[in-house]
């Protein structure tokens, strides 16, 4: 029987399933129209029963960004992935260990440094890993640089040399978390296309093999409009939404399917704060937001169904202790919340959010408790 919110300790993490459900259709259309797969990223849910959801079949295909992830997918049933870090020379025992599970486990690279730790392996061991060489679409993190032919093809060679299953290349648009402008985050999108489209033709012209053709970001997946040659997208926190894509205008407020539950242990009044039992262990410290256009601080305050109270953040927090506040120049009143009252808080970032807690408690129509879905962390 669905349980009231009452009932649970507090801080503890809600996900509202039928947004979490729209979500993830929303995206999974979006991207049907447009011809390509979806990847989903798993490293924000960390959850099965919500990856069994965001994927096409329970199989997969999926990308995670752990091996742990990996792991718990694979002994849940996932066959289809990728780890999407780039590898560590000592992980690679590891991934024959998941591989030799029955699941086709693809890693990524982008040296060839790393390209002859993967053959000297494929050597030793005769498993002939999948991989994918890493491409960088806007200079925000890792990757060959797409027009960099000669390395691209050095490492090609080097992984198809030792044995290694040259699969393709996959890229990540991370500069697009910057952005807001839909014409903008459009142009990022293609211009992830074009960076990735580029790279696979100089990895064909040499002759190598490039059936994969991989992007991905939940803004760049949201706004692209054409994905020619490009055979799947990447993406991750599309599911759940935070107020950081909602900053970006990835997702809506009303979208974002988790939050943080906490309960009134106190005021000072002189102040206009509302003390509640949820600090940055239960929200974490992420502040990503405060460089977007509205500073949402900790975390977006609302009532126990999950609608904001106007300007009502989490202003400051402790490690324990969340300060709530209206947010500076706001003109609405605080909301009379007396010692144990208990409100929702909509997270910055909910893959950080997400990694303080080891549970969902997952919401039905009625804003109830209508299951309890574990969740993972670590590496």
């Amino acid at each position: 029987m669905p349980e009231p919110l009452d009932t649970l300790q507090t801080p503890c993490l809600l996900l509202d399933e039928a947004r979490l459900r729209a979500n993830a259709e929303r995206m999974r259309a979006h991207l049907a129209t447009l011809g390509v797969t979806l990847r989903p990223h798993l490293k924000t849910a960390k959850s099965l029963e919500i990856g069994r959801i965001a994927m096409a079949s329970p199989q997969g295909p999926a990308i995670v960004s752990t091996l742990l992830e990996a792991e718990y997918f694979a002994e849940g049933g996932v066959r289809d992935m990728i780890y999407g870090v780039g590898i560590a020379p000592a992980k690679l025992p590891r991934v024959a260990a998941i591989r030799a599970g029955g699941t086709d486990l693809a890693i990524i690279l982008d040296s060839l440094e790393q390209a002859e730790a993967v053959a000297a392996h494929v050597r030793a061991r005769g498993d002939a890993v999948p991989v994918l060489i890493e491409v960088d679409a806007d200079g925000h993190r890792s990757g060959v640089a797409p027009n960099d032919s000669d390395t691209l093809v050095a490492i090609g060679r080097a992984l198809v040399a030792g044995g290694a299953e040259l699969r393709g290349v996959m890229l990540h648009a991370g500069d697009s978390y910057s952005l807001r402008d839909p014409e903008a985050l459009a142009a990022a999108a293609e211009t992830e296309r074009v960076a990735a489209v580029t790279a696979a033709a100089g990895l064909r012209a040499a002759g190598l093999p490039c059936p994969v053709v991989s992007v991905g970001s939940t803004p760049t997946a949201r706004f692209a409009r054409d994905l020619t040659g490009i055979t799947e997208v990447r993406a991750g926190v599309y599911m759940l939404g935070d107020l950081f894509q909602a900053g970006v205008g990835s997702v809506a407020v009303e979208d974002i399917a988790v939050s943080v539950l906490a309960t009134v242990i106190g005021h000072q009044r002189a102040k206009g704060w509302i003390i509640v039992d949820a600090g940055w262990m239960a929200m974490s410290r992420d502040r990503g937001t405060a460089r977007q256009a509205v500073d949402q601080g900790y975390g977006l305050v609302c009532d126990t169904q999950g609608r904001p109270y106007r300007d009502l953040i989490v202003a400051d927090a402790n490690q324990e202790h969340g300060i709530v506040a209206l947010r500076k120049g706001s003109g609405a009143s605080l909301p009379e919340l007396p010692i144990g009252a208990q409100i929702r808080i909509l997270p910055n970032h909910a893959c950080a959010t997400g990694a303080q807690h080891d549970r969902y408690h997952v919401l039905d129509g009625e804003g109830r408790v209508a299951a309890v879905w574990p969740r993972i962390n670590g590496w």
